[in-house]
């Protein structure tokens, strides 16, 4: 055998690998348009026995092409995880539901048991909610642990679709005596908003599993954060809260600090760049000076917060045997306080855990103080009123959906898969 030909040969076996249940097309940059084109990929699927998870990220499947493919699912009664992000780059906002509901019917027919399912980066809107909102419903979820939906442009209007479905999910599952039981939910840059991120709270409350939380860069401001704090109170074994990016402000960090006396499982809290400003970190200090004994990261960079509160801070996670990072970057510290900052962590011989001050903001002025007083006046405003007087601007943006269309032209000749 030629050089050549052993080098080929041994390429091809270093991207064909059998076990572990998974067949693996992830990246491939293929353009799946009609049945001719996927025609490979049905063989493989359906020859393989025992099939427990599908990769078809990095893709692009059209409807006739998803079709194909879900009558190869159709019998594959062990699949348990699909891997399906960033596969309808390029496609029509109308045919991505289609494509979904058939993926979805083929699941159900088959009878199969999701543990994981991920469709981020596909920004389908509330009308892709809408695809996959009776596979949710259906027995095939009722196992679900994780769920992925990261930058998928669902806006108010799908994160309510979503928590109607995971509430029907949940209702249906716990009459046959197995409730649902998610663990794992991620749903960053969807401009969920107060509405969206409300709907959901009230299904993670209903929960009550959620092991990890992960909704950054949502539009989501105190209303919505207090309806989130209070849905984490039901949820004691969360150890990841990651809410990076949104507006929390005076009342939110006081709602979210209250909600963390409730969390012993916390393990990592990022609050970054969400205006948490001194009197919410003072109240997060408190917190950790009381309790989360096995907390191990800490994020309240670009937070407004100021050298007393850092301080505070930084006593408070003396006591924190698992500690490894805190990161107070970004905030209104000024040189002074930088340096206070960094000998108070010497002194109690943590210097290595804090994270880089270089981006600080300096100590902040007489206007950002009343800034700060303006954006947090009348908190006996009622949280009904709040989301009323926000209700039309959130309409606006529930219309707003985004679809992938970067102008690649993956080619569409397919490509032996890898299989696990």
């Amino acid at each position: 055998m030629a050089a050549d030909d052993i080098g080929q040969l041994a390429d091809a076996l270093s991207r064909t690998h059998v076990g572990d249940g998974e067949l693996s097309y992830q990246g491939r940059g293929l353009k799946l348009d009609n049945a001719e084109s996927v025609a490979g990929l049905v063989t493989e699927i359906a020859q393989y026995q025992g099939l427990r998870a599908l990769r078809l990220e990095g893709n692009t499947i059209g409807v006739e092409a998803a079709q194909a493919i879900a009558k190869a699912l159709e019998d594959k009664d062990q699949l348990q995880k699909c891997h399906w992000s960033d596969m309808f780059t390029g496609r029509l906002r109308a045919e991505i539901p289609t494509a979904l509901r058939s993926l979805g019917s083929a699941i159900t027919s088959a009878g199969a048991r999701l543990s994981e399912l991920d469709l981020s980066d596909n920004a389908f809107g509330p009308d892709g909610v809408k695809g996959i909102e009776q596979l949710l419903m259906s027995p095939s979820c009722h196992s679900l642990k994780v769920l992925r939906l990261n930058n998928c442009g669902m806006g108010i209007g799908g994160g309510k679709i979503l928590a109607e479905a995971l509430t029907e999910c949940h209702r249906r599952s716990s009459a046959l005596g197995a409730p649902l039981s998610l663990r794992v939910f991620i749903a960053g840059r969807n401009r969920l908003e107060n509405e969206g991120a409300s709907a959901l709270a009230k299904a993670f409350k209903l929960l009550g599993s959620l092991e990890e939380l992960h909704v950054p860069q949502n539009g989501i401001n105190h209303p919505g954060i207090r309806a989130l704090a209070s849905a984490m109170q039901h949820n004691p074994h969360l150890r990841v809260l990651n809410l990076n990016d949104n507006t929390f402000t005076k009342r939110g960090a006081l709602a979210m600090a209250q909600a963390l006396r409730h969390l012993k499982n916390i393990q990592v809290i990022n609050f970054g760049d969400c205006l948490v400003r001194t009197e919410g970190a003072m109240a997060l200090s408190a917190v950790l000076r009381e309790g989360l004994p096995i907390l191990k990261e800490l994020n309240l960079s670009f937070g407004e917060i100021t050298e007393p509160a850092a301080l505070l801070l930084a006593q408070a996670v003396l006591n924190k045997p698992q500690m490894e990072k805190v990161d107070l970057n970004g905030n209104c510290l000024g040189e002074e306080g930088c340096e206070a900052l960094r000998e108070a962590m010497e002194v109690m011989d943590k210097a290595d855990m804090l994270a880089s001050l270089s981006d600080d903001e300096g100590e902040p002025d007489d206007e950002d103080d009343d800034d700060d007083n303006e954006t947090d006046e009348d908190d006996n405003e009622t949280f009904e009123d709040e989301e009323k007087e926000n209700l039309d601007e959130e309409e606006e943006h529930s219309k707003e959906n985004g679809v992938n269309c970067n102008g690649n032209s993956p080619s569409s000749k397919l490509q032996s898969p890898v299989r696990k």
